[in-house]
């Protein structure tokens, strides 16, 4: 069983009564001829470390290596845990897990680049947070990375999920697609659901570039994974009361694949442009660069 597109899967799943992450597994073992345990498996073992990066930095101080992010993930507990925050317990819960990841990440930490290493934050950040949330067993949320796991396949196959390429909008845009998809169907969506989940989580970040500060993985990154966590979220829930997307997702990701690469390279992870080139970010990287060298 194969599928190369989002039509092609939501007419496979419509037919044979299938979930996207049914649908994706099966195209693993039977096209890939993937091994089932292994691959399960290796599943397992990949959201076993996205936990791990959720919780790393609540249990340490956690510095990165450029110096610019570090802490940030605890502030937000905190707040949450004094009751100060605004944005509701599952969005204030799944920002400080996503810009964590980031912390883990940006020390040279152990993460899962889901789909790449500037986006590490948004699928750990929302599928920890619907766990814990909602009670949702590990096996559940495994499946659910499946159902995700579809979504970043259909992406790469028909664009790409690369800043250097894309913008950000390519790699945060892609990760909250594949998280709102898998929350989706964890909560009792249809695939059609899930795409369209999909198709608005990558429309509200339509156009965003990739303007790293120093060309490190640190900032603004680490609030992009914030907000790619709640756009993910909030992209679910607008699928799930029932708001259908006017593109498919197939015209969408075309369509984000055609805005990447009308996007100056300056703005495409060169850090030649956007927010890398700004006065304060300048100076930011000249002080990083001085802390390093008396080191």
């Amino acid at each position: 069983m194969n599928f190369i597109n989002g039509a092609q899967l939501l007419d496979y799943c419509e037919k044979e009564n299938k979930k996207i992450s049914e649908a994706m597994f099966e195209r693993e073992v039977t096209h890939l001829e993937a091994d089932p345990e292994r691959t399960m498996e290796k599943m397992r073992k990949a959201y076993s470390i996205m936990k791990g990066s959720v919780k790393k930095p609540m249990e340490e101080d956690i510095v990165s290596m450029g110096g610019m992010i570090g802490g940030e993930s605890k502030k937000l507990h905190t707040m949450r845990n004094e009751g100060k925050n605004i944005c509701g317990t599952v969005v204030s819960k799944a920002i400080a897990y996503a810009v964590g990841v980031l912390e883990v990440n940006a020390s040279m930490g152990l993460i899962v680049a889901a789909p790449t290493a500037g986006s590490s934050g948004v699928i750990p950040g929302v599928l920890c947070t619907i766990q814990e949330e909602f009670g949702f067993s590990d096996d559940e949320i495994v499946q659910a990375l499946f159902n995700a796991a579809g979504i970043g396949y259909l992406i790469t196959r028909n664009a790409t999920t690369a800043g250097a390429e894309g913008g950000c909008q390519a790699e945060v845009g892609s990760a909250s697609a594949m998280a709102a998809s898998a929350v989706v169907e964890l909560m009792g969506g249809t695939p059609r659901q899930c795409l369209d989940a999909a198709s608005f989580a990558i429309v509200n970040i339509l156009g965003l570039v990739c303007d790293p500060i120093g060309g490190l993985v640190e900032n603004p990154c680490q609030n992009r994974n914030a907000m790619g966590a709640s756009n993910a979220l909030i992209a679910a829930e607008l699928s799930l009361a029932g708001i259908k997307s006017i593109t498919p997702i197939d015209e969408t990701i075309e369509v984000m694949y055609a805005v990447g690469k009308s996007i100056p390279s300056e703005l495409r992870e060169t850090s030649m442009g956007g927010l890398a080139v700004a006065k304060s970010a300048c100076e930011t990287c000249k002080a990083c660069a001085e802390r390093r060298n008396k080191k």
